[in-house]
Parts: structure tokens; sequence; C-alpha cells
């Protein structure tokens, strides 16, 4: 009768309530529409977004796929990341563990000699005992259930924060793919300048000899080869150092690049969908993460207010004693031991309800983070929608004026060979056409980091 009581109290101290308040969503203001150039753009919002896309369906190149590919195995931050997961759990299994009984067990072996000297008798003793030690702090108010509430939400966050790197890397590699392109854009362009200006000159330097012009028109002809030469090193520099950076992203030492398509030949359209506002909150790993924040330092209010109720602790003692190995484990060796404690917090000067006080704060803290992601997690989508849309824009415009200024010097060239202009015309209109051709590069460049911007804000990348 006195076990099954005993059994009975223990299941009713272990069905106890959990103190703190239990996790609920926070209600956020959100938009029916990202906020995009024009206010008609805003109007029939499409259900299917960017950032549910793969990564691999954004960025067809294949090269940049490979490249991608080998970030995600080998890149530093996203192996730091996964350890962290791994911290996380193992730090679950520990807090867990704390709602289960700790049993111990031990045996040990003690033998005495004494001796009287005055009558000359000794004594010997000899004491032998094996045993079970059982001690079981009952969560009876729900502190040891809270705190592995945390840290689960704890392992969830770092889940989260682990694809948010993943992410980011996805992004930053091809950003730093299509400057390379655009780098090699540039070159490709200064040399092919360089090369017709060089023909130029020549022919300058000709009609000079021959009378047909004067030394004014070889000395124009020389500043237009000098503009297009100087860009050359410069330009070969920062490909290197870009590829030295593209490398560091892969996780390997500094190196050259593989290229695969060229950067005017990227795909890219000029609409993009964004998907609905409210799927953002899903999606986006950075809001997911700081809801997991979130849920952890709510968890954390009712591990303080635990402290303001009684520890009640369950022990338990048994084995055997005896003073012979042979007999250990027969006749009247066995023993036992049940008990209980009840310890009730009487003065801690303030410890407590300064405890459950920091633990509100933590959570009103985190309830702002968690608000202000979302908050930049709008804005960035709407930024990043302006971005793109306005880059495809001024790109249009950029190619009209590359197209215009190419043939402005081409008619220039003809007017010059044909007597009717001077080559301070054909300066004039080369120098024209080669800042439009350059600004054309930057331009389609702009266009797809607007894409790649859109894709990362939509919390797209991290989909495997």
């Amino acid at each position: 009768m006195t076990k099954l009581t005993a059994i009975l109290l223990t299941m009713l101290l272990s069905a106890g309530c959990a103190v703190g308040p239990n996790y609920k969503r926070p209600s956020v203001t959100v938009s029916g529409t990202y906020r995009r150039a024009m206010p008609q753009q805003e109007a029939q919002p499409a259900s299917e977004s960017l950032g549910d896309q793969k990564w691999w369906e954004v960025f067809q190149d294949k090269q940049l796929q490979d490249l991608i590919h080998t970030a995600l195995q080998q890149n530093f931050d996203v192996r730091i990341a996964a350890t962290r997961i791994l911290e996380a759990q193992a730090q679950l299994g520990i807090t867990r563990a704390d709602q289960l009984p700790t049993i111990g067990a031990g045996a040990g072996a003690n033998n005495q000699s004494i001796e009287v000297t005055k009558t000359y008798r000794q004594y010997d003793t000899s004491t032998n005992q094996v045993g079970l030690a059982l001690s079981w702090e009952l969560d009876f108010w729900g502190k040891y259930r809270r705190a592995t509430e945390a840290a689960r939400a704890n392992l969830l966050a770092t889940k989260w924060a682990h694809k948010a790197v993943v992410s980011t890397l996805v992004s930053d590699v091809a950003t730093a793919y299509f400057q390379l392109r655009a780098l090699d854009l540039e070159l490709e362009i200064s040399r092919r300048t360089l090369a017709s200006r060089e023909d130029s000159l020549r022919l300058t330097q000709l009609l000079a000899n021959g009378g047909a012009t004067s030394m004014l028109d070889v000395r124009q002809a020389e500043q237009l080869v000098s503009t297009a030469a100087e860009n050359i090193p410069d330009l070969e520099r920062r490909i290197v150092q870009q590829e030295n950076f593209l490398s560091t992203l892969l996780g390997n030492n500094p190196g050259p690049i593989t290229r695969g398509t060229k950067l005017t030949e990227q795909p890219h359209v000029p609409g993009i969908p964004a998907g609905l506002p409210s799927s953002l909150l899903e999606r986006r790993p950075d809001i997911r993460e700081a809801e997991a924040r979130l849920i952890a330092a709510n968890a954390q209010i009712g591990v303080a207010k635990a402290a303001y109720f009684p520890q009640i602790t369950l022990t338990a003692d048994s084995g055997f004693q005896s003073s012979a190995l042979t007999s250990l484990f027969t006749g009247p060796a066995g023993l036992w031991n049940f008990g209980g404690s009840l310890v009730q917090p009487a003065f801690a000067g303030g410890k407590i309800r300064s405890g459950v006080k920091f633990a509100e704060a933590r959570q009103k803290e985190a309830l702002l983070i968690y608000q202000h992601t979302i908050q930049q997690a709008f804005r960035g989508v709407s930024d990043a929608l302006v971005e793109y849309q306005k880059a495809w824009e001024f790109r249009q415009h950029q190619q009209r004026l590359a197209l215009s200024a190419q043939d402005a010097a081409r008619l220039s060239e003809m007017r010059y060979r044909g007597g009717a202009a001077s080559y301070l015309e054909v300066l004039t209109n080369e120098t024209n056409y080669f800042a439009a051709e350059l600004g054309l590069a930057q331009a389609q460049l702009n266009e797809l980091l607007g894409l790649v911007r859109i894709y990362r804000n939509l919390g797209g990348g991290w989909q495997q």
C-alpha cells in the first residue's frame, strides 16, 4: 500500500502545470502588396514568387551553378553555421536530461584491523557494499519543461540561421561572379577599342607623313590610344582580385575562376514575380530565426517564474551490505531507503523577482527584434523591386545610347577620311562611344545584381 501511494504521488507531481506564458505568434501588420516603382504595379500581386524557386532555376549559367555548389560544400561560414547546429542539438540533450531522474551505482569494501596494546587483543572488521542511488527533482512547475522548450527553439533558430547563411552565400557567389564577368566585358571592350584606335593612329601617321593631315591629328589619335590603354592594367588588377575574392567564397585559396556564359547573355526579364507579402514571414530565414529566438525568450520567463515555487525532490537508495563477500547478496544483507524533500525559497534579496524581470525584458527585446526584422524585410523587397525595374529601364536607354554613339563614331571616321571633318570630331565621338560601351556594361551588371538582390530579399537561395 505504501509503494502504491508513492507511485500515485509521483504520477500526480509529474503531471503538474508549467508556469509562464504560452507562446502565441504576435500580430503583424502586413500590406497586401509590395511597394514598387509605379502605383499601378501593385494592383494584382501574384501568388507565385521568385523566392520559391531553387537557386539553380534562377541562375542558369552552368559554371555559376558549379561555383555555388562548391561554395555550399566548402565555404567556412556555412560549415561554422552547421557546427553551431550540432552545438544546439547537444545543448538540447543536456537541458532535456534535467527532466529525468539521476541514477548512480557504487560499490565499496573496507577492511580494518585494530590492536589494543594493554591486552594485546586485535579486532578485525570488514564491510562490503553495493548499491544504487536515485535522485529526481520533480518538474511540477514546468521549470525544466520550459527550459527544454527554450533549448528546442534555440536549436530551430540555429537551423534557420544556417539557412540564412546559405541564402547569403548563394547571393554573394552570384554577385561576385556577375561582377567578374562585367570586368571581363570591360576588359574585352578596352582591348578591342585599343586595337581599333592603334589602327587609326597608324593611318593618321601615314596621312601626316604624306602631308594630308597635320601632327595635331596624330597627337589627338595618340590620346585616343592612351585613353583606351590606361584602363587595361587596372581592369586586369581588379579581375585577379575579384577571382581571389570568389575563390575565398568557395573555400579555396586564391586562384583562377572558370568562366561560363557572357554577361550580355545572362537570362533576365523585366517582370519579377514577388508573391504575397504574407508569405515572406514563412520564407525568409532571418524572420524565422527571429521568431524562434522569441519563442525561446518567452519560455525562459516560465523558467524564471518557477523559482518562486518549492523544489520537490525524491531520493531512493537500494543495495546490499555485508561483512563477507560470500554473503553479500544473501540473507539479511539487503537494504533500501526512500524519501523526499521540499525546499521553498524564503528570502533571496530580490534575486528571483529580478530574474523574472530580466526574462521578461529579454522577451520584449526579442519581440522588437522580430518586428524590426519583418519591417526591414518588407523594405528590402520593395527596394530591390524598384532597383531592378529602374535598372532594366536604364539599361534599355544605355543600350540605345551605345548604338547611337557607335554610329556617330563610324560616321565621324568616314567624314574625317573624306575630308569633311576634323580629327577633333573623331576624337569626341570615339571617346563618347567608348564611355557608352563601358556604361552599358555597368548597366547590364546592375540589372543582374538587382535580380540577385530581389531573390535574396524574397528569401530564396536556401532551398535545396
